[in-house]
């Protein structure tokens, strides 16, 4: 169902249905979702009656409904857990973690991120006084990805409500049951009717509320050729973009790495979340000679496949499938068949618990000589890593920038120097030192380069990108006469005399010519 305006109705004149299919059993009908085009207008209107008034809320109160919030889910954190967990293969122990995280967000957005965006004041001696003031920007479309189908959309919907904008929400197609989860638990927290709105449907609803001529902003994570869609479906219109793009992420690891520590947090980074991550690493960067990355590519292929891949609400699994059948075969045909490429372990299909889903292994591939081919430069957003040799610091720097993409990197060295070095160099927004490429901290901003996105799109400034600064100059409340512009001579009134303006001392004595 849709929530529009506070009320849950199944569209009147649907265009379609979604019917979703558990990744991990294809055969389980999880639930149905009618769409409807239409309710994008009644949606976007609903949003557009409401933010007024809620604009006009004080700071404070907006910030203690966003706090109440994550009391709200924090309250359904399992129920938010198992829905992710079923919707999109998610493992339950990972889907908690994801749930944990939204109400987290709250507290972030309502102390950190509203301080941001506060007034603050400008003066210096002899200059008039100033401030910057920050206003809502208005509707804000966020449209929301499967890998993290709760908390990254919740990373926008948190800091654009504190902030006095209304949203309408366009969840992915593939997880609408955990989006309507969270949905419930914003009503129940007190939202305003109209200030959250959840439209459900596929790429065409989506394409629709991005592009709404009523729609301020749009908040977006996925896909670099989504993000272009994006970006073509709003030309001529001069509404805010926020777009978060994915990435071709590398992980350093220098000669004087540790490296059973080098090994653990390259093999979580590449097939955590089924490397369906932005952050995920798919790229591992040797230094030294080549041996030593071949060394690297067998004992991390050792590591990969004993990793334990099953149904997400299974106790002891590491990896659930891919989120969709959509997302398995893409996976699979992305798959390199290039003679400079040797496959040091193959990904295969699975059927645990003889289930049919999405499963796959992950793989690992050696990189002897490269190619620019897109397994090499393009996200293949899946259980994959490839492992390059460099022979030097700067070398591996440069493979590391050899792509399109600029989100995240790691380096896993014991000099500060060389971690500063590749710091200074790496083309990423996001650069961890002996740490894996996943993971960012929600009071840091987090965003990328190049084809990974704009306006830091996600975690500590999202306040920034919900918000439109407004500078203010403050000026004496009456004239100093003494202060007059060179050329400037002033008289107390005017009346009109014969035609032509007359000075007089007191206008309540004046005669005017009638």
């Amino acid at each position: 169902m849709d929530l529009i305006a506070g009320r849950w109705a199944d569209a009147a004149r649907p265009d379609g249905e979604l019917e979703n299919r558990s990744p991990a059993d294809l055969t389980a009908v999880l639930s149905r979702h009618a769409f409807a085009l239409s309710q994008v207008d009644a949606a976007v209107f609903a949003a557009r009656e409401a933010q007024p008034a809620f604009a006009a809320w004080p700071v404070a109160r907006r910030a203690e409904l966003v706090r109440t919030i994550g009391k709200v889910l924090k309250q359904h954190e399992e129920e938010l857990a198992r829905a992710i967990a079923l919707d999109v293969g998610k493992p339950l122990w990972e889907a908690r973690t994801e749930a944990q995280a939204c109400a987290a967000k709250a507290g972030i957005t309502a102390e950190d991120g509203l301080r941001l965006v506060a007034p603050y004041p400008l003066s210096a001696p002899g200059q008039a006084a100033a401030e910057c003031r920050f206003r809502p920007l208005g509707v804000l479309a966020v449209l929301g990805p499967f890998n993290f189908p709760v908390h990254l959309p919740n990373g926008h919907i948190l800091p654009a409500l504190a902030c006095g904008n209304a949203v309408v929400f366009k969840p992915s197609e593939i997880a609408p049951h955990a989006a309507e989860v969270y949905a419930r638990c914003l009503q129940e927290a007190g939202v305003p009717a109209g200030i959250f709105n959840l439209v459900q449907g596929g790429s065409r609803t989506g394409a629709a509320l991005a592009a709404h001529p009523q729609v301020d902003g749009v908040l977006f994570t996925g896909s670099w050729g989504v993000g272009q869609a994006i970006a073509r479906a709003t030309l001529g219109q001069t509404k805010l973009l926020a777009l978060e793009m994915g990435g071709k992420n590398a992980a350093l690891i220098l000669e004087d790495a540790d490296r059973d520590k080098a090994l653990y947090d390259t093999l979580f980074s590449a097939f955590v979340s089924a490397g369906q991550r932005c952050t995920a690493a798919s790229r591992a960067i040797v230094v030294g000679a080549p041996g030593r990355a071949d060394a690297f590519a067998r004992r991390i292929a050792a590591l990969a496949a004993k990793l334990t891949v099953g149904h997400p609400l299974d106790d002891g699994v590491f990896m659930g499938p891919l989120a969709s059948e959509a997302a398995l075969l893409k996976f699979e045909q992305g798959q390199p068949r290039d003679f400079s490429t040797e496959t040091v372990l193959a990904s295969r299909r699975l059927e645990p618990r003889g289930l049919r889903g999405c499963y796959i292994t992950p793989g690992v591939h050696r990189i002897h000589q490269r190619t620019g081919s897109p397994y090499e430069t393009e996200e293949l957003f899946g259980p994959d890593l490839a492992v390059h040799a460099a022979l030097t610091v700067d070398e591996a720097v440069q493979i590391a920038n050899a792509t399109e993409y600029g989100l995240a990197a790691s380096v896993h060295t014991a000099s500060n120097e060389s971690f500063e070095r590749c710091l200074r160099d790496l083309e990423c927004g996001v650069v961890n030192w002996n740490a894996p490429t996943v993971g960012a901290s929600g009071r840091l901003p987090f965003g990328g380069l190049k084809r990974s996105g704009n306006h830091r799109p996600a975690a500590l400034w999202s306040t920034l990108y919900c918000t439109a600064p407004v500078a203010v100059l403050k000026g004496e409340p009456a004239l100093d006469r003494k202060k007059l512009a060179p050329g400037v001579s002033w008289v107390d009134d005017i009346v009109a005399v014969n035609g032509g303006p007359v000075a007089v001392a007191d206008p309540a004595t004046a005669l005017v010519n009638e």
